[in-house]
């Protein structure tokens, strides 16, 4: 699936400070100026492509520099199962890359994974997908952003916490999405704390309440939605045989979506 506006207009580069905390510019003014604030886009520093999966283990910095698909990697297309361009071990943090296009699955986290001031250019598949088999295991994406997605930007298909700070989302599907019909299930929480929404979008979080999911979320701004269209959290009622989930409301309710009203700010 893609997405039926593709604007290209990229900002000025991030500053050095901003860029270790991953944020930008833009990022921290609209919290406190006009509606057409939106997050600044960093400017790659070089580009690579990426023909074969590259696995990461330890920490990776990449300065800045842009990765995209080519090869098998390169078709562009919304296709299930494609391998993604980063495939991240137990334990890795990934800093300071952007992701161009195309961008195949993005990234895979095969276990506990650290994402900080990770960009997403025009998000592939989905931008990351998070696949660790413990519950104790916990993801976390500091800083950067996402565009242009068809469908899903954040995958949760595996066990734990994932959380997702100070992040910046543009024109997608659902941003982050507990796996509604994975064959193997689990309980997931998602925490999403200061994240910058510009429509159009479809939803914040989508969670399984059978399964025991949660999403909490903590100051949220959305621009652009003056007629909130966005769904901040859509409840499933998940399943293990492949089919697509049932709705099960939406809304917060204390137990599976945990937010209030003064929690989401729309300008």
């Amino acid at each position: 699936m893609t997405s039926a506006t593709r604007p290209r207009a990229r900002g000025r580069a991030l500053t050095g400070a901003l860029a270790t905390l991953g944020l930008s510019v833009g990022m921290l003014m609209s919290v406190e100026s006009s509606p057409a604030s939106a997050a600044t886009w960093p400017t790659p520093n070089g580009s690579q492509g990426v023909s074969s999966t590259i696995s990461v283990s330890g920490t990776k910095d990449y300065g800045m520099k842009r990765l995209y698909g080519t090869g098998d990697l390169g078709s562009g297309s919304q296709d299930e199962d494609q391998g993604p361009i980063l495939e991240l071990a137990d334990g890795a943090v990934l800093k300071n890359v952007v992701l161009g296009a195309p961008a195949a699955d993005g990234i895979h986290c095969l276990g506990s994974c650290t994402l900080q001031n990770v960009w997403w250019e025009d998000v592939g598949e989905d931008a990351a997908t998070f696949k660790g088999k413990s519950s104790s295991a916990v993801y976390t994406v500091s800083g950067g952003g996402a565009r242009e997605a068809g469908d899903k930007v954040f995958q949760f298909n595996g066990a734990g916490t994932l959380n997702v700070s100070n992040f910046a989302v543009q024109n997608f599907g659902t941003f982050v999405r507990s796996c509604g019909n994975c064959s193997t299930q689990y309980k997931r929480t998602i925490n999403l704390n200061t994240i910058e929404v510009t429509w159009k979008g479809s939803r914040l979080a989508g969670i399984n309440t059978n399964y025991g999911d949660s999403a909490t979320l903590r100051n949220i701004t959305i621009i652009g939605d003056s007629s909130k269209k966005i769904v901040p959290c859509q409840k499933y009622i998940g399943n293990n045989s492949g089919k697509e989930p049932s709705t099960n409301g939406s809304g917060p309710d204390g137990t599976y979506c945990k937010y209030a009203s003064s929690d989401v700010t729309y300008r």
